[in-house]
């Protein structure tokens, strides 16, 4: 048997401020995430229905064969305290706390396998083991839960009753056995809250602990890759990456602890707001420039401009008409889409000749099936 406290040990030596150790068996969540699937809530992320990402979520072995433990550790990324007016100004664009810094994972991953490392050299035993940050076929909180590192809110979100939700998991995946495993808390703390369901802009929350992820900003702006709904684009403010509401209205954030982890922490305010003009303006040169080994750069230029679009349009400023009208012969016909909508928001009817001559020259069927019902609208 291997000593569960001097893995936790030397999990808090590597920088992890939670760890906890569970049985492998599946995630008690198990029934509500086939459910979830079945009402298609996951929208176009079709891997999470995929019947091999569903059989290893039924069954740990499937992942490694012969797992005993495992083991999930929390990384708290909570860092700059930034005035509310900077992240609610309209001309720039609001990014998810968790992504102002560095790619968590690549801070979690090396770790985790450091971890990893020790484990095997300590237990003096081949093991085979895996490790995910974010990437496995896991129902990872629900498995956080069942290491005692927290409950689940009402918005999904993993709570630590005395932390919040602004950390980060990763999880080790091992055959090897524990002298003793942690227990489960209370399933929720929340009792006749409901400050994250009526904060949601998109209603994104048919009931409580249940994420609609068709509706989730979050979603919408990182996950999804299409067009997004014109319904819901006037309700995502200036979000262009992710988004905190609610978590930010969570009472159990009062707890939530600022990271030792620096490369959280953004370099400067536009990491945390960047300008709505700028964003609109970006290539792919100057968009690797500034993104590279930040969450965001996973997203790729293309959906950040989109999103980019959608804020200026809820801005309505008369700043942004010119870049718009440059992005409305970008080369993606995703932007081009995005940005035809944005300036006849801002615009109205002052925007149709310009769309006219630009739906004359418009070859993507798509786009001008966009900007026809753009000019229809306005008759």
């Amino acid at each position: 048997m291997v000593s569960s406290a001097d893995l936790k040990t030397r999990a808090l030596e590597l920088g992890f401020n939670l760890v906890g150790i569970t049985h492998a068996e599946p995630s008690p969540y198990l029934d509500h995430y086939f459910q979830w699937v079945e009402a298609e809530m996951h929208g176009t992320m079709g891997y999470m229905a995929r019947p091999d990402r569903q059989a290893r979520r039924r069954d740990l072995n499937v992942i490694l064969p012969g797992v005993k433990s495992l083991i999930v550790v929390g990384l708290d990324y909570a860092s700059a305290a930034v005035p509310d007016e900077l992240l609610h100004d309209p001309s720039r664009g609001r990014i998810a706390a968790y992504a102002w810094g560095l790619d968590y994972h690549d801070i979690l991953t090396p770790r985790l396998e450091t971890l990893a490392a020790w484990l095997q050299a300590d237990s003096r035993q081949a093991t085979n083991q895996r490790v995910y940050v974010d990437t496995g076929a896991l129902l990872e909180r629900g498995h956080a839960h069942q290491a005692g590192l927290g409950f689940s809110g009402k918005n999904t979100m993993l709570i630590h009753p005395l932390r919040g939700s602004t950390f980060f998991l990763g999880e080790i995946l091992t055959d090897l056995e524990f002298d003793t495993y942690d227990s489960p808390g209370r399933e929720t703390y929340c009792g006749t809250c409901t400050r994250c369901l009526n904060a949601c802009p998109t209603k994104a929350f048919p009931r409580p602990h249940v994420l609609d992820a068709r509706r989730c900003i979050s979603y919408l702006t990182i996950e999804h890759k299409g067009d997004i709904d014109a319904d819901l684009r006037s309700l995502m403010g200036n979000w262009v990456y992710g988004c905190d509401v609610c978590q930010d209205v969570c009472p159990f954030q009062r707890f939530a602890v600022p990271s030792k982890e620096i490369a959280f922490y953004p370099p400067d305010l536009n990491h945390v707001a960047p300008h709505i003009v700028d964003l609109l303006a970006l290539d792919d040169a100057t968009f690797h420039q500034r993104y590279y080994g930040s969450p965001i750069y996973r997203i790729k230029r293309e959906r950040l401009v989109r999103n980019a679009c959608i804020a200026a349009a809820n801005w309505g400023h008369d700043t942004a008409v010119l870049p718009l009208q440059t992005l409305i012969s970008d080369s993606s016909p995703l932007v081009r889409t995005h940005a035809a909508w944005a300036l006849h928001q801002i615009l109205g009817e002052d925007s149709r000749r310009f769309l006219q001559n630009k739906l004359l020259r418009e070859t993507d069927a798509h786009v001008r099936e966009e900007i026809q019902s753009l000019l229809e609208t306005g008759e």
